[in-house]
Order: structure tokens, then sequence, then C-alpha cells
């Protein structure tokens, strides 16, 4: 992470030269003398990033670095800051904030150079792989140790995979004439190496294969030595000292030629890329049929790039049950049954983890070596989450893959820390926050959140993050216990973070550090002085609960903030909002009788205009209002995903917001007329609220050139009806439909977008006829049926859908659902919400896994 702090100071440095260069003279050596020095200081952090895990003096080394890097950030942005919040400024008055920025900077500079020194002092040169005497293992080195000197894994060690196991004997027991590749992936302490160790020595495959080999790999991969593993273990027969005299392309050939006639089984643990596999398939033939590679891994790409046609393995987390059964087993071992005294604490405690294995072993052992004592297991509860994050087995795992992390992943996953613990984390959210951070690489002409959305998937792949709900892309994010607090704990560290949680700051061994960046407040409060000393550093400040104590402050003294996320917006301190310029993401929230309020109408008596200040905002990307907004959103340029409320005027000017992505909740009227929509020519997402019959030609004529347009949700006012004809075929780039309103009468087949694969109903009243036009829509992928989309009470699906993954019923009492075996040949999953009185049949030798009935 320093060294993504220092990267971004660095750029920002070199971008200051050259917008001030006329400006920086006499300060300008200074300011570049800098810039070297900290450019000279990120080469060397590539490895002391990992490295300083196992050494101390490394580990201050680098804090130092990162200190006067945020330091460095902070002269810089708060010159600009100054600069931009004073326009008006003739040049003297420039050239005396330019100066004090320049005294400082020099100040700076004389710390640099001490640091340079220390690092000649400490004798740290280039690369600390070799290590330094006296240092401990790295996580890597622990890891490695932990699992080469773990005896053979007994079954009945083993909890809740029974299922993994059966279809994981399945592939390896097939005949098939080619290697094939068997997979295991999952996050760290899933008990993928348990797993397969089980597989490995299971009977019935130690009888099918000629020979077999059981090789851990892990982050320090060395092609020699895992060549050198497997040669010895499917042939003890061989020298190891004759192997040491070879060539790597000679191990390679040798063991080729040996398994070329063999029935093997290899197991490779633990590998972390495709180029480690790269490297060693070439060694593996296709030897006798059935012939087979199992690899245990973090990382899907791997999997699917070692052999596509093969389903790679991922191990549930455990149920409370399974967990209950684990944990004994660690803590009772000998005994049938935990003392009745204990098993409430105890349930408490392996809660904690969440399902996740290696926890439960962890938590087990150690209690296994406590007093059996109501007393002592309430110490060890109150303070779990330390004991858990710092366990040194644990913390190793996490840290390896934190480790293996590009920098700017490091941040992304860093700042999941801030969603509170078991939070549903919004997909759409968090990539317009992280744009807002400005911590995404940019990547050619791909735009800012093509790229977060590539940096998400890479943290799916690599089991960092869990998909919570998916409606064919990923729509929520989950994040195990374990893994939030190691961001939490890391962030902390690394000045990246702090979590309010109440009366301290959320970290189990540091004091609260002020120079952090972001803040997230996750209680209530009736007084938020103790944001104050934040000021001069904070970047981000989300509250996810507040108060009703006075923050005026925060618009006057965080001058340098980039997302404000979760303030209230009836607060008369909002005056001063137009002071945060500095601002990309903007949250404001209202009174929880707003929220309730269902119609626009009663809505509107809980809303009021927000200041004409909010037009300074000019770097603002995101803007969340549940408020009327003044008509000034014209100035915001820059702006790229708008979110209203519905009660918003009707006349706002928009028709210089070409950069703009989403407009939600917007009211129809004569903005749509004025061109305020036909020139928002990257709009991709629209939805319309308030529309009478009158409006929607206008609104489909001016949109017909929004060719960057995917998603489209007109929504009528109470009463009001779809007009027939419905047309929409000229719109061949939407993807997505969501109409909620009366219609009169469905468009015919030929009428609908041509390439739709979303379309949600609402408020609709089809009647029965409709559904036989819908399942012909030949990309049709997700169908949501709302309250009232429909008239009928039973729906027979007899054919058609033939691209239906998704079928979603919400709110609609009383249906019977019938399903045939012709219909809906590739859906995947079905759910029905608050649907009192719902029957489902499936004809035929249909069968669903993922069916879910809520709340019926």
């Amino acid at each position: 992470m320093a060294e993504f702090v220092v990267s971004t100071v660095v750029e920002k440095l070199t971008n200051w030269i050259t917008e001030e260069a006329l400006l920086l003279k006499g300060v300008g050596d200074k300011v570049e003398q800098l810039r070297d020095g900290l450019q000279w200081m990120q080469s060397f952090l590539k490895d002391a990033d990992a490295e300083q895990e196992k050494n101390e003096r490394l580990r201050n080394w680098v804090s130092q670095i990162r200190e006067v890097a945020l330091d460095v950030e902070d002269v810089i942005e708060t010159y600009i800051a100054e600069a931009a919040s004073h326009s008006s400024w003739n040049i003297a008055a420039k050239l005396i904030n330019l100066y004090w920025a320049g005294k400082k900077i020099g100040k700076i500079q004389s710390r640099v150079q001490n640091i340079s020194s220390q690092k000649e002092h400490f004798g740290i040169t280039g690369t600390t792989r070799e290590g330094h005497e006296g240092t401990s293992a790295s996580p890597n080195e622990r890891l490695r140790w932990w699992r080469q000197t773990s005896p053979n894994i007994e079954e009945d060690d083993l909890v809740g995979q029974i299922k993994d196991t059966e279809a994981l004997l399945t592939q390896l027991s097939t005949m098939e004439p080619r290697r094939r590749v068997v997979s295991i992936v999952g996050m760290g302490g899933l008990g993928k190496t348990t797993l397969a160790k089980k597989l490995y020595n299971h009977s019935d495959l130690k009888k099918q294969f000629d020979c077999r080999a059981f090789v851990y790999v892990s982050k320090d991969y060395r092609r020699r030595d895992t060549l050198q593993e497997i040669i010895v273990a499917v042939n003890p027969d061989c020298i190891i000292e004759d192997l040491k005299k070879l060539q790597e392309e000679e191990l390679v050939l040798k063991l080729h030629q040996f398994l070329q006639e063999k029935r093997y089984l290899v197991v490779l643990d633990d590998i972390w890329e495709i180029k480690v596999w790269d490297s060693l398939q070439s060694a593996f033939p296709s030897g006798k049929m059935g012939s087979k590679v199992m690899l245990t891994t973090r990382n899907k790409e791997v999997t699917l790039y070692a052999d596509a046609m093969s389903e790679p393995l991922e191990p549930r987390f455990l149920t409370q049950d399974e967990s209950f059964e684990l944990f004994c087993k660690k803590a009772f071992p000998g005994m049938n049954e935990m003392p009745s005294e204990l098993e409430n604490l105890g349930r408490q405690m392996w809660a904690k983890c969440s399902g996740l294995p290696l926890t439960v072993v962890v938590l087990g052992g150690l209690l296994s070596t406590k007093r059996k004592t109501a007393e002592e297991w309430t110490r060890v509860l109150q303070n779990i989450n330390w004991l858990l994050s710092y366990n040194d087995r644990v913390s190793a795992v996490l840290a390896l893959s934190y480790n293996d992390l590009p920098f700017h992943l490091k941040s992304c996953f860093l700042y999941l820390g801030i969603f509170p613990e078991d939070s549903s984390i919004s997909k759409r959210k968090l990539i317009h926050l992280w744009v807002a951070e400005g911590f995404l690489p940019q990547q050619g002409e791909e735009v800012a959140e093509g790229v977060a959305e590539n940096c998400l998937n890479e943290l799916i792949d690599r089991c960092m993050v869990q998909v919570g709900i998916s409606l064919g892309r990923v729509k929520t994010i989950r994040m195990h216990d374990l893994l939030r607090d190691f961001s939490v704990l890391k962030g902390n560290e690394e000045c990246f973070l702090e979590v309010y949680s109440g009366h301290k700051i959320e970290s189990p061994t540091t004091p609260q550090r002020t120079k952090s960046r972001r803040l997230a407040i996750h209680v209530e409060d009736n007084r938020y002085v103790f944001l104050k000393p934040y000021a001069p550093y904070l970047r981000s400040l989300q509250f996810f609960k507040i108060g009703h104590a006075e923050i005026g402050f925060i618009y006057k003294e965080f001058k340098l903030l980039r997302v404000l996320d979760g303030v209230p917006a009836q607060s008369r301190a909002l005056d001063a909002v137009g002071n945060l310029i500095q601002l990309r993401y903007l949250g404001l929230v209202s009174r929880s009788d707003f929220k309730y309020a269902r119609s626009l109408k009663s809505r509107a008596r809980f809303t009021f205009e927000l200041p004409r200040s909010i037009g300074k905002l000019k770097n603002l990307l995101i803007l969340k209002l549940e408020n009327c907004i003044p008509d000034v959103i014209w100035k915001m340029k820059n702006l790229r995903h708008l979110f209203l409320s519905g009660t918003n005027p009707m006349n706002l000017r928009l028709d210089t917001l070409s950069n703009l992505r989403t407009l939600k909740n917007l009211g129809s009227g004569r903005w749509i007329e004025d061109g305020g929509l036909v020139k928002l020519t990257n709009l991709q997402r629209l939805k319309i609220v308030g529309l009478k019959e009158a409006n929607l030609n206008s609104v489909f004529s001016n949109i017909k050139g929004l060719h960057c347009l995917e998603s489209l949700s007109p929504e009528f006012r109470e009463n009001e009806l779809f007009p027939p004809p419905l047309r929409l075929s000229h719109f061949e780039h939407l993807l997505k439909l969501h109409l909620d309103g009366k219609i009169v009468k469905l468009p015919a087949l030929h009428e609908f977008p041509p390439n739709l694969i979303k379309l949600r109903l609402l408020n609709s009243y089809l009647d029965q006829d409709s559904m036989r036009k819908l399942r012909r829509l030949p990309n049709l992928q997700m169908l949501l049926l709302g309250a009232y989309s429909c008239n009928w009470k039973k729906l027979v699906c007899s054919r058609g859908f033939p691209q239906l993954h998704i079928l979603h019923i919400e709110d609609i009492p009383n249906l019977k659902l019938i399903v045939k075996e012709s219909a809906m040949k590739k859906l995947l999953d079905l759910k029905l919400s608050r649907c009192p009185g719902v029957s489902i049949e499936f004809l035929g030798d249909r069968y669903l896994e993922n069916l879910h009935v809520l709340d019926c």
C-alpha cells in the first residue's frame, strides 16, 4: 500500500510542476528533488511492502515513507483547494499561497533526505528477500511449514464435505483418454488443502493410480524444487543428487518420460498464478487413460486456464451444526459432548467464524488449552475478533492473499472495510465510490466504471469477496467477517481508513490516528466533535447511521473531502456545502418519514430546496439526493450519475451534462421538450417518474439518438395508461426495460426492442394473452413480475422463453404457477417473494435446484 500512496503522490507532484511552472519559480527545484526522491523510494517499495511483514526495521522505514507521502499530498491538495476556492485572487495572493506551500515542501524534502540516510544506516538494500538475522518468518514461510509438517488428514477430522468429496471422487475416477485437470478453488481457510489430502489418501484412488504425488507449490514458487519433489514422489528409486545435476528443462523431460506410460495423480496444492501452470504443464503427458492433475487455488482464472472443460469445485462454508461438530472435535478431544453450561457461549463464538473451517479449528484448538469454565470462555468471547485476527495461522493465510494483490487492488480490498459487518454491498454504489476516490488505473479509452468492474471481478475470482445477489450480473457482494476485520486492521495500520463504532475507533492494536484518509461512522452519536482533528487529512466521510447532532462544521472545515455520504438533507448547515469544492461523491439522505411516504405528493411535504451553493461543486461525479435541487445542476459538467427523489422541479436545465451516464427518478416535464434529454448523448440508464400519457411520445422521440442507452424505466402516474400502440422496436441498443403503469395492450413481438434481455413489469394489469407474447421474446433472460403486473391467478408456462434464466415474481397473492416440461428450458433461478397462497407445479421431469420461496 505504501507503494500506491507514493506513486499517487509522485503523479500529483509531476502534474503540479507542469501546471504551476511559472508560479513555482524559486521552489521548483525543491519540488522536483522531492519528486525524484519519492520516485527512487517507489522503486524500492515494490518489494518492501510484502517483505515488511517479517522485518520490523523495514516496517518502520516504510511507515516513515508513507507518512511523508501523505504529508506531501496534503500540501498539494490544500494549495489546489485554496486556489480553487479563491479563483478571484490576484497574482500576489497566489504567490503568497504558493510561498507557504513551498516552505512546507522544503521541510518535507529534509525529512526525505533523512529517511534515505536511515535506509543506509539500517543496511536495507534493494530487496529483502534473503531475509535478515533475527527476523521472523514471512506469512508464506509459516504457512509452508504448517502444510508440510501436518500429518495425513483422517476422514473423521473433516466435517460437511460429503457432497464435495463425492463430486471430486467422481471426477478423479472418470476414465478419459487425455489427461484432465480437476480443481478446487476458494478463499484461504476454506479447507481446499484438507479436502485435497483426503482425496489423495482415499483407498480407492490409491488403487486406481500407478503413481501419485502431492506437492505444495505456494506463493514462493520455485520451478526446480517443485519438479524435483514430484519426481521423487512418483519414482522413489531416483537419486536426488542426480536430479540436482540436471537443468530445469531436463527435469521436465525426465518427468514427462516417466509418466508417459503411467496412470498418475499429481496434486499441486496452492497455485497462485497462471504462469506457474504454464511452466509445469508440459511435464504432464496424457499418460494412461484416466490420468489426472488436481489443483487447489484461490484464483478462479487459474482453474479455467488449466482446463476450460473442467468445472472447478468451490467448497461451501460450514453450517451452524457443522461448525458446532468441528468445534467440539477440536475443543473437547476425546469427549462426546460439550458441557451444557458452555454451550451458549460456544455457539456465540463459532458464529463469529461465519462457517470458515480454519477459524473454527483455530478457535477450538485455542479453547482446548483453556479452563472449561464460563468465566474463562466469556473472556475469550470478549476478545474473539482480536484473537482470530492475530492468530499466526489465520493471519498468515489472509496476509498471503492480500500481499498477492496489485497495489490498486489492495486499495479496492481495504475500502470494503468501510462497510459494516455482514453488509450486503451494492456493486453499483461500490464502483461509484471507487471511481470518486480516484485510485483506479486508467486503461486506454476504457471508462472508469469499466475498470472498477474489472477490479471487482478480479477480487471475486481471487475469492476475496463473495457474490451476494446476482441477476445475470453481480448486483451485490458480501465479505467474510474475518476478511472484513483484516481489511479494517490493515487499513488502520496504513492510515487508509478508520471505523467509528461507538466509544472507540475500531482497531485492536493502534490508537486513534487522525491522519487516516477515510472514516466510516457506524453508530449514532450525540456529538461529532471528535471528527474535528481529522479535518486537514480526511478525504472520505461516510455515515451509515447519524444522530441529530450538529455537523455544520464539516462543510466549513473538511475542505479536502472527495466523498461525503449519508449526511442529512434537512439541515441549515447545507448552505455551506459549496465550500467542499473537491467533492466527487455527495449522498444526502432524508428523514425516515420521507422514505415511508409512498406518493410523490406526500413525499413533497418532507422536502425542501437545496442551497444554490451546491452549484459550486464542479468536480462532482456522483450526486444522490432526496430533496429538491435548485436549477444550478447544469454547472456540474463532470457529473456522471444523478439520483433524485422524484419530487424535483420539472424545469431543470440538463443540456450541458454530456458526461451523464445515469439519470434516475427525475419527474417528467418541460426539460424534455427543451432539449435536456436529447443532449445527454452518453446516457446509459434512464428512469423518468410521474409520466402522463401525453409525455410518452416526447420521451421516446428524444431518446432515439441516445445510442448508449441500455436501460429505460418509464414510470406512470397513478391512473395514467401506457398509450397504445407501444412501439419500441427501433431501440436496438436497449437491453433492459422496466414498465411501471397500466398497459392497455402489450406490444407485438416485432415491436419490442430486438436485443431485450431483461424485462420488469409493475402495475401493468396484463391479461392472460400477454404471457403468450412474452414467451416468444427470443433473447429474454430475466423476467420480473411485480405487484399488479398481471390480472390472472393461474400462470401456465407450456412452451417458449427459450433463453430465460431467471424468473422472479413478487407481491402476487394466490398465484398458481405451472411449468411444463417444454417451457423455460434454460431456467436456472425461480424466486417468489411475498406471494401468499402461491402454489408451484413442475410437470414432466423438470427439477429446479435454485427455487426460492420467501415470505409466502
